[in-house]
């Protein structure tokens, strides 16, 4: 088994990834902000008996972004998968808002996945054999502000790419989430009691979905049945319909955090 790459990889959907993809053998390079989770976490996996390093970096920071490119770009010690998991909110409306946090969201969510695909791609195709997985968010298909713009460009992006490298051996998959049971809100401080619980998701449930169809060569992977009917609705239905449903999704989130 190749070794994977994990960011954002100590908590929610990235440790799911790192954790099963040691529990199936292979070794990983985890990637996080907190240099002592990581090692912790690290530990756990090296009970597995898999190779498990650590590289600690802030990818809003283009020193930090630049370790993890010489990582991947490393053909000595070539990464199998590259998981794009690290993530990024802001509990704000644009206008008014800190612009220099929408700025580090874009780094995150958008910069560090174009230039890590970047960085590694040409090694997986020089091999024949590799994979990718953006992980993504349904919100890429409703007017969600500008989270929902950054993870559209990561969707199409990731759709772009797997078009681009179609007969090479490497495969990119957008994995599509809607609301997971993570540390992601609570840490991006965002008041979520009024989600109904049919609507959350298993971070289990959404890596062993992304991980099938991305053997499966598919460009996006959503999991659970009812985000698989939210999602297609959302793509065809009319775009004022998006837009008003966008509208008052945005009113009820700065309603409630007044």
């Amino acid at each position: 088994m190749g070794t994977a790459l994990v960011t954002g990889a100590t908590s929610g959907i990235g440790w799911e990834f790192a954790r099963t993809l040691a529990s199936r053998g292979h070794d990983v390079c985890l990637v996080a902000r907190d240099e002592s989770r990581l090692e912790q976490r690290a530990e756990e996996l090296r009970r597995l008996r898999v190779d498990a390093e650590c590289i600690s970096a802030d990818l809003c920071e283009r020193a930090g972004l630049a370790r993890v490119e010489e990582r991947l770009s490393d053909r000595l010690r070539p990464v199998e998968i590259l998981v794009n998991n690290a993530g990024f909110g802001v509990p704000h409306r644009f206008v008014g808002g800190s612009i220099e946090d929408e700025q580090r969201m874009l780094d995150v969510l958008v910069t560090a996945v174009m230039r890590l695909s970047h960085a590694v791609l040409p090694v997986m195709v020089d091999r024949g054999t590799g994979a990718i997985l953006n992980v993504s968010s349904v919100a890429g298909w409703i007017t969600g502000g500008t989270y929902s713009a950054a993870k559209a460009w990561v969707t199409v992006f990731s759709e772009s790419l797997s078009i681009e490298l179609a007969g090479t051996g490497v495969h990119v998959t957008a994995v599509c989430p809607g609301f997971t049971h993570t540390e992601f809100h609570q840490r991006a401080g965002m008041e979520m009691d009024a989600v109904p619980e049919w609507m959350w998701l298993d971070a289990q449930d959404v890596v062993d979905t992304a991980l099938r169809d991305v053997r499966k060569g598919r460009p996006v992977s959503v999991a659970g049945p009812q985000y698989k009917a939210l999602s297609l609705a959302a793509q065809y239905m009319p775009r004022p319909l998006v837009r008003a449903l966008g509208s008052r999704r945005a009113g009820g989130q700065a309603r409630a955090s007044h």
